[in-house]
């Protein structure tokens, strides 16, 4: 046993830098500004979800009809999490299995187009989402993608040319996933246009998934749109992890059919067993939401509009000007062309974490002229609209007045001491709701 005192101290020292590092993004994110437009903050009762024992177990297939036995517990859990879903968006169907808003997309290309046939998308450039385009899901499924046409100005779709485009090209799909989403789509319009030459509309909510449960955004499923998908951790505070809502039900053969097809789409198509934690912590997230989350996508958009009239008003080029700059929780901003990186690592030395972004007439995602901000996690943290001019005060102060971000960061790190608890979830006799302190 000579060596077992320096194995141990191996594993020791291994272990404590793993946990050093996650200690010091906590630090990190408590002393700063979080405004990336996907992320956001778990609640204690779904990070409590995260450690129980459904971690480490599986659940092929669907409660009651399992490839594993002991799964009776977690069907209870499953079959809950469908009902506070199904509720939360007014619909007949809710899959809460797909691990990722991505993997809820390639199941739903898996189900519904076969490789070479064409769907229609929204360019990168204009703010699409990368699984439905030739580099995601889309490309891995070898689709026929034909772009439609955009507003600049308006930074949305173009009506008339998308309905004359999909008149045109007749695609299987006509797919509205973005990732630049500050407007409702036009999907009435693009919906009738789908199902007049055979088609099916496929709305990714994975950036409004929240706002819309929050009945503050655009309700797709009646508006046309024959599948949501989304992200449950975006304007939806929940864990990581994806979700498939439709309003189709089992009436006729046909609806039966296109149910089962989804399905089959995610399992066996993209997931074996799916997180079965994460499940648990979706459904907490479902039944928070609806008691809490309409006063907190109202708060979300109030504060992106007050943010994004505050960056206007010093001097930033916003788009979306003429519509009030943004009707959801993110506003997008011109910096210069290529310049988005640099602006972004001159924030986040302030302590402001955002992230570079394509914006229109941009051809290199990797050296893109803009930058895409969100007000999820500050409105999660109790920030209001008074809170939003000071914040935009600071982004002023970095890039366009050029201030040491070294000074900077110290008074936002002074700033946030004020605002270190959640808001907008269960707290009432749960323990230690600071979640920067929640390791």
């Amino acid at each position: 046993m000579p060596f077992l005192g320096v194995l141990s101290m191996s594993w020791y020292n291994e272990v404590e830098y793993i946990r050093k590092q996650a200690r010091l993004n906590n630090e990190f994110f408590a002393n700063s500004l979080p405004m990336i437009a996907s992320e956001n903050v778990l609640s204690p009762l779904c990070k409590e979800m995260l450690i129980t024992d459904f971690h480490g177990r599986y659940a092929e297939g669907t409660p009651g009809k399992r490839y594993y036995e002991g799964c009776e517990f977690f069907d209870r859990v499953e079959e809950k999490a469908m009902e506070l879903a199904k509720k939360l968006f007014n619909c007949k169907y809710a899959d809460v299995r797909p691990t990722s808003g991505t993997t809820a997309n390639i199941g739903i290309l898996k189900a519904l187009i076969k490789p070479g046939e064409t769907a229609c998308v929204l360019d990168l450039a204009n703010g699409a989402h990368i699984s439905f385009g030739k580099w995601g899901g889309a490309g891995v499924r070898g689709i026929n993608l034909v772009s439609y046409p955009f507003n600049d100005e308006e930074m949305n779709i173009d009506v008339d040319g998308a309905v004359k485009l999909i008149k045109e090209v007749k695609p299987k799909l006509c797919l509205n996933g973005r990732s630049v989403f500050l407007f409702p789509s036009p999907i009435k319009e693009l919906s009738q246009a789908a199902h007049d030459v055979g088609a099916y509309l496929i709305y990714d909510a994975a950036h409004v998934l929240g706002l819309i449960g929050g009945k503050q955004f655009q309700d797709p499923l009646r508006e046309g749109a024959d599948v949501m998908t989304g992200s449950t951790h975006k304007t939806l505070p929940g864990p990581q992890g994806g979700m498939i809502l439709s309003d189709h039900n089992e009436a006729t053969e046909a609806e039966k059919s296109f149910l089962r097809k989804i399905n089959f789409g995610i399992f066996p198509g993209v997931t074996s067993s799916y997180h079965l934690h994460h499940v648990a912590a979706k459904a907490i997230a479902y039944a928070e939401h609806l008691e809490f989350g309409e006063a907190y996508a109202k708060q979300t958009i109030a504060n992106a509009q007050a943010f994004a009239q505050s960056l206007f008003e010093r001097g930033f080029k916003v788009f979306g000007e003429k519509l009030g700059f943004t009707k959801s929780h993110q506003i997008l901003l011109a910096i210069g062309p290529g310049k988005g990186k640099e602006a972004s690592k001159k924030l986040v030395e302030a302590g402001i974490v955002t992230n570079m972004n394509t914006i229109p007439g941009d051809n290199d995602p990797l050296n893109p002229s803009g930058l895409r901000l969100g007000t999820p996690e500050l409105t999660r943290i109790g920030m209001k609209e008074k809170e939003m001019s000071e914040v935009a005060e600071f982004y002023k102060r970095v890039l366009l007045d050029n201030e040491k971000p070294s000074k900077i960061k110290a008074e936002i790190k002074e700033y946030r001491k004020d605002y270190q608890e959640l808001h907008y979830c269960f707290k009432e006799g749960f323990r230690g709701y600071d979640y920067h302190k929640l390791v």
